[in-house]
Parts: structure tokens; sequence; C-alpha cells
């Protein structure tokens, strides 16, 4: 529509202030004759667009100038609406911020949007603190302080100094370079490299951090959704990973994959069961999602796993056997 293309074609020339006609017009994807109608209507219409003629010149708005979101439809803000509902913003300390930023697109709404998209963005309700049997959903809290500073040294291109206590280990001091943050269920990362070598830091297992005024070397430009598929393909193929044959009631099937780390193998046995080769992080791990399962799962393979469940049923069987 011809109203939105106007709106997007203010909001490009707040955004990066001088533009021309063909940066428009690729930004737009139209031609940079429509380009040079949608500026006249805009003139038109009042808003205080003008040309400056030059080899670096291009059309830009007045200083100062503002407007409203006139332009955002209804399942725009909608949309907008119920993002702002989500807790992940609460990872990075940034839920504050959201909050503020949802009720500056309430106000700029037409009026004719405010009421139905604030009202329908009330019935959607995503991400709730706990599931259907009461359980709370895990929530790790980091110190604001410590998300401010992780933020302001990504942000800035800077090195961060953590105080950071890995699992069973004690916390210890180290210089990182950051490149980014990734929020996964509720729990914020901190991607960085360390001496060349790619690291993963939990943000709830930073005790501290300090903004060092030294540039961190990093890329420029950085895919963080790749990194984070190729840093986690790294962890479920190393360490001390076991992989388990088991057989599993399809009912149960997405309990048991949403807590292995990899299925490497599945078919369906004749009595409609499912035979499934998975990989967990390590014997703990693996003993205690099967055991998770009931009788719903049975360990075929390897043996001391069958041995570990044997034991443990026995304990549970003994102890309540009088």
């Amino acid at each position: 529509m011809r109203a939105d293309r106007l709106v997007s074609l203010v909001l490009l020339l707040r955004r990066h202030g001088r533009m021309s006609a063909t940066a428009l017009a690729r930004e737009l994807e139209v031609s940079t004759r429509t380009v040079l109608r949608d500026i006249e209507a805009l003139s038109s219409a009042g808003v205080p667009v003008y040309a400056e003629r030059g080899r670096h010149g291009g059309f830009a708005l007045l200083p100062g100038f503002r407007t409203e979101l006139t332009g955002l439809n209804h399942d725009e803000a909608l949309a907008l609406l119920v993002a702002g509902s989500r807790r992940g913003a609460q990872a990075f300390g940034l839920g504050s911020a959201l909050a503020s930023a949802m009720l500056k697109v309430v106000d700029a709404l037409p009026e004719s949007y405010r009421d139905t998209a604030a009202g329908a963005a009330e019935r959607l309700l995503i991400d709730p603190e706990t599931d259907l049997l009461s359980r709370r959903l895990a929530d790790e809290e980091v110190p604001d302080a410590i998300v401010a500073e992780v933020l302001r040294a990504v942000f800035a291109g800077h090195k961060l100094r953590i105080h950071y206590a890995a699992v069973n280990q004690a916390a210890q001091w180290r210089t990182v370079d950051p490149i980014g943050l990734v929020t996964v269920r509720e729990r914020g990362y901190l991607l960085a490299t360390r001496a060349g070598a790619d690291r993963t830091y939990r943000l709830s297992r930073i005790l501290a951090a300090e903004e060092l005024a030294e540039r961190a070397e990093r890329p420029d430009r950085v895919d963080l959704d790749r990194a984070w598929q190729e840093r986690s393909t790294r962890f479920r193929t190393g360490g001390d990973q076991v992989s388990v044959l088991v057989r599993v009631n399809p009912a149960r099937r997405e309990d048991l994959v949403g807590t292995a780390l990899a299925v490497r193998a599945e078919r369906a046995d004749a009595d409609g069961w499912l035979r499934m080769e998975v990989s967990f992080q390590d014997r703990r791990h693996a003993e205690w999602a099967l055991w998770q399962l009931t009788t719903n799962a049975e360990a075929l393979e390897p043996q001391w796993l069958r041995d570990a469940l044997r034991d443990r049923a026995a304990a549970i069987a003994a102890r309540y056997g009088g």
C-alpha cells in the first residue's frame, strides 16, 4: 500500500539522515520515479522533506522533525505488543526498556487501532512462568549491573573482563572478546572468543564484569544464529557424551527427544514402540532421562545403563517393600 510506503520512506530518512533517490528506491523496492512521486506527495502533505543538490546530495528531513506511527496497521501493532509480552528480554536486562517502548508504541497508534490491538494482545500469553502442572519454569537471575556491563562491552566492541564460575570449578577472572548475546529458554549466554578460541559463557555464572577500554578482536559483522548453531553442534559431539539404544512408547517420544542432545537413528518396532538411538551429555544425564519415563521406555544398550536403572528400581522397591 502506498500509505505504508510513505511511512517507510519517512522512517528511512529519519534513521539515515540524507539518502539519494536511488538508495531509497533500493530500500523500498520501487523505481526512482516512484520515489520522486512519493517525495512530492509528502511535501504536499506538509512533511518537511527537501532535496540537496551535488555529488553527495539526496533527500532529507528538516532537523527535529517528528512523526507519529500512523502507518502502523492493526496486525503490525498486535505483533509488536505480543512481542513485548515475551520474557526473553529479561535475560538481557531489557525488560523495563521493552515495557517503556511498548507504551510509546500504544500511545503513537491511531486511535482506531489502539483499543482493539491492546485488547487483542491481552488475549495472547507467551512463555508463562509456569506450565500446566504448575511447575515454575527455570528463571535465572543476573544482577542488572553485570548485564549492563556486558551489554556495554558487546555494543561498544570492547574487551570484557569477567569473574566466571564454571561448573565444578572455582571462579576465575578472564578477559574475553565479546561477540554477542543469545537467550535460550530464558537463559542468557555470552558468545565470545578468548585467545582466539570460541567460548560460550552462561550469564548467570558471571559473578562480576568490567568493560575494558581496549578494542575487542572480533569481526565487524556476525551471524549469531549460525555461530550458535556451530557451537551447539560442537557441544553435542564432544565431551563425555554417551549413546543409548532405547525403546520408547510413541506417546512419550517428545519427552525423550526434549531431554536428549541428539537423535541419531529411529525406527518403529512391530508392536508400535519406537527404537531410537539417542545421545546424552554424560552417564548421569542418560540415567536421569530414562528414569523420568518410568515404564514407558526401556534402555537396551549399553549394559551399564540397564544395570543402573535396575539398581535404582530395586532400591525404591526395597524402600516400600515392607
